[in-house]
């Protein structure tokens, strides 16, 4: 695959930063809002927001079920805070009749750490992006609680009040991350997403802590 066609679930969130370090990272970013559109790309982002209200205008767009076909198909997809809590079989928390995408064997809590003034930076270590940490960004962000046996951690906390919390995953051609990527410039995570849809990602370490 010499330059994928890379979607960006542009229902609401941060669309315009994932186009941009898509495009830095080589791959043709386009915004996905109607099933036509999503039947052209070859993987898909699931930006940051509001995952109830990217779910609700999901049905509305009439996007919701080919969204689920296409994961469940094996379409290779990055969730990033509100999209990890779009592709996690399992919620803590979740709004009565809340749904999801599914597709990672996961349990995410929603807002984890808490409302948008607890927002907060820092860095964490990636498995399969180098030795240097990458600076993360989380806004209202999930946490991940247990993972099953298929699921790959590849990064957690090193915060002393936090530390070991899950905040990366990898399930065969799934990714999320309870953080912003997109926000810092930093593009290693969507280059690990590339290398991911072209078959040369790294093997993913267990990240301990």
């Amino acid at each position: 695959m010499s330059r994928p066609t890379v979607g960006v679930l542009a229902l609401q969130g941060d669309v315009r930063e994932h186009l941009e370090a898509l495009a830095a990272v080589g791959a043709q970013g386009v915004p996905v809002r109607r099933p036509t559109e999503l039947a052209t790309v070859d993987a898909l982002v699931l930006p940051g927001g509001e995952s109830t209200t990217m779910i609700r205008l999901a049905r509305v767009f009439e996007l919701l079920e080919p969204l689920r076909d296409r994961v469940r198909s094996g379409m290779p997809a990055y969730g990033t805070c509100a999209g990890m809590i779009l592709l996690a079989d399992h919620l803590l928390d979740a709004r009565d009749g809340q749904e999801t995408l599914g597709g990672i064997d996961m349990t995410v809590r929603r807002n984890a750490f808490g409302r948008q003034v607890d927002s907060f930076e820092t860095e964490v270590h990636i498995a399969g992006a180098g030795p240097e940490p990458v600076p993360a960004v989380f806004i209202r962000a999930p946490s991940v609680e247990q993972v099953g046996p298929a699921v790959e951690v590849i990064a957690r906390l090193e915060t002393a009040d936090r530390a070991g919390t899950i905040v990366g995953v990898r399930q065969g051609p799934l990714m999320a991350t309870s953080f912003h990527p997109e926000l810092t410039g930093d593009t290693r995570l969507h280059q690990m997403f590339v290398d991911l849809l072209a078959g040369h990602a790294p093997p993913a370490e267990i990240v301990t802590g």
